[in-house]
């Protein structure tokens, strides 16, 4: 007859409990790590039957030691961040604790997400560790790495049917010494590996979410104590969560991939190669901890020899993060080619993030260089100032004003013009590379500047440095470490046209402007002895200005530019852009665009916001 709990021996026997879980208790994961290298060898046949630490003391205490095993052992396998981790805490929490060896078989490839797996499948040995006893001079036998493992089939092909299709299928372990296991074990370890017999060793599946996505085999040797019923469940709770752990690290890899894939992608190839300016970039994704980001940089060649610099960093790590940045440098990239200013560009990208959802924010620098009248127009929308690098080596951080972040809504965004001389190299970066755990942004704009100033200093008074190496040295003040975000850099070099190479005038529009082009422009010609080029320049000048004059209410421009090609741009107030056509035989008209496009190296039309220029390019002879 069982004693009622209110009975005194009832009482004391509570009373006891508590006692006996009050003991002092060591940390479980040191422990378990401890006993996973120091346990001392069973002797053969005898030891406590799991195989797990602790002296014998009945079934209750081998009990109490399983759970706190797999307690250790999933969190050890918990611990893991990618695929080889988490592998690697499943052989280290098990050998030699729980078995001898074991050997490890993925799916090749794995399976990701609700992607439909090919049938037959593969699996490979992804892992197996073993340790063996070794005889150290002095001491008594202990457990070492074996450094040559029990060999295994590297490959196995899974048939649908087979025995180890039906084993994998059952999701649960089963023993080796079960039929199914007797004919499964060798289709996956391959005829000559030798299985030992009895219980001492288990076929476990490791099923994620959605399948199977391989098998792990626990073994024995024939000296140790063979398995227990109750080292299925072990074995059970231990693939199931290996298998959780791989299926996790296999999506957030694929996720972290395209993410960054869709970064990459929506960052510039190459830059252009703009007259007058000089460029070059680096793009560095954040650390593991961190991932993708979205900052981003651009180049975009505008009208007149000019050039759009902008980089900007949206808020966040996340393929959100990364969408965003591409929606918002294509939508900036069609702002430029509207040729607006800098701070309409912004207000209207502040539009779009508004309308993209809500806390859509970013940070952007947007700059117009000149390289005719060696100015750069600059508007800022809360992202770190520029530094512009001087060619004696002063570097200085330009004065613009700081601005609301693009998505805030309702401000106004404020540009200012600034010389550029000659020389001076113009850098533009994310918060990435000058604000961390360890100091604040303004403390690393200060060390860029300062680094800045000494690597000039290097080259001189009289050169500025290569701008590559810039670049280069210019990340090396990060040094070593864990990055939280990652960094975007511009840097442009400003040569500039000389006003020796540049030709402009006004033509009213009338019927005589076509003939004034062609005389103005054979005299530029003849000054910069490109005398060679006057017939097509004459010729082609002639049909872009008739049409300009055709369609134009005020003056019309015509400005030649002598780099390492002649550039010929005609302007007018129409907004209306001129389309190639194919001109029928009894048409007076609609050749001039054919014969720009057959002589030309280059041409284009750009709307402007008072109008269009319509520009081409000839080849010149080496200067």
């Amino acid at each position: 007859m069982t004693e009622h709990p209110t009975s005194h021996e009832g009482r004391k026997a509570m009373a006891d409990r508590p006692q006996e879980r009050t003991r002092p208790r060591q940390d479980t994961a040191a422990a378990t790590a401890a006993a996973a290298v120091a346990v001392p060898a069973p002797a053969p046949g005898g030891g406590n039957g799991g195989g797990l630490p602790g002296p014998d003391g009945g079934a209750a205490r081998r009990e109490g030691e399983r759970l706190r095993f797999v307690g250790a052992a999933t969190r050890r396998i918990a611990r893991g961040l990618d695929l080889d981790e988490i592998v690697l805490g499943l052989c280290r929490a098990t050998v030699p604790t729980f078995s001898d060896a074991i050997l490890v078989y993925l799916r090749d490839p794995l399976p990701v997400g609700d992607e439909r797996p090919a049938e037959p499948f593969m699996l490979r040995l992804r892992r197996t560790d073993r340790l063996r006893l070794a005889d150290v001079e002095g001491e008594e036998l202990v457990l070492v790495p074996d450094p040559d493992p029990t060999p295994a089939a590297e490959l196995c092909e899974v048939r649908s049917g087979g025995a180890l299709a039906e084993v994998l299928r059952g999701v649960r372990p089963v023993p080796g010494d079960s039929p199914a296991a007797r004919a499964a074990l060798p289709e996956l370890l391959g005829p000559d590996h030798p299985v030992p017999g009895g219980q001492r060793a288990i076929l476990a599946p490791l099923r994620g979410r959605r399948r199977v996505i391989g098998a792990a085999v626990f073994l024995r040797r024939p000296e140790r104590a063979g398995f227990e019923p109750n080292d299925l469940l072990v074995a059970a709770q231990l693939a199931t969560h290996t298998a959780l752990g791989i299926d996790k690290a296999v999506l957030y890899g694929r996720e972290a991939y395209i993410a960054d894939e869709l970064q990459r992608t929506m960052l510039p190839d190459s830059l252009p190669q703009p007259t007058g300016v000089r460029l070059a970039s680096r793009y560095l994704p954040a650390a593991e901890t961190a991932r993708v980001g979205g900052d981003w940089y651009d180049a975009i060649p505008l009208p007149g020899s000019r050039v759009a610099l902008v980089v900007g960093d949206v808020m966040g790590h996340s393929m959100t993060s990364a969408a965003i940045m591409g929606q918002l440098r294509t939508t900036a990239q069609t702002l430029a080619g509207l040729d607006l200013p800098p701070q309409e560009v912004l207000h209207h990208l502040d539009e779009q993030a508004q309308r993209l959802g809500e806390n859509r924010m970013a940070t952007c620098m947007y700059a117009v260089y000149d390289p005719v009248s060696h100015r750069i127009t600059i508007a800022n929308a809360g992202h770190p100032p520029p530094i512009l690098l001087h060619l004696g080596g002063r570097a200085e951080v330009l004065r613009v004003p700081p601005g609301a972040p693009i998505g805030v809504g309702g401000v106004d965004f404020e540009a200012v013009e600034l010389d550029a001389p000659a020389g001076a190299t113009l850098l533009l970066y994310t918060d990435g590379l000058v604000e961390s755990r360890l100091r604040d942004v303004w403390t690393g704009i200060e060390q860029l500047r300062e680094r800045l100033a000494a690597t000039a200093q290097l080259t001189g008074p009289d050169h500025s440095p290569p701008l590559e190496a810039l670049c280069d040295d210019v990340l090396d003040m990060l040094g070593p470490g864990d990055r939280d975000d990652d960094i975007a850099l511009l840097a442009a070099r400003f040569d500039g046209i000389a006003p020796s190479d540049v030709a402009y005038w006004f033509l009213e529009p009338e019927d005589a402007a076509p003939g004034r082009a062609r005389r103005l422009a054979r005299r530029a010609l003849a000054r910069w002895d490109l005398e060679d080029l006057t017939d097509s320049v004459e010729l082609l000048v002639s049909e872009v200005v008739t049409n300009a004059v055709r369609y134009a209410e005020r003056p019309v421009t015509l400005r030649l530019l002598r780099t390492d090609v002649l550039r010929c741009e005609v302007g007018d107030d129409s907004p209306q852009l001129p389309r190639q056509r194919r001109a029928r035989d009894t048409d007076e008209g609609g050749r001039g665009l054919f014969l720009v496009n057959r002589l030309a190296r280059r041409w284009g039309a750009t709307r402007l916001s008072g109008g269009k220029v319509v520009w081409f390019e000839l080849a010149t002879a080496a200067r």
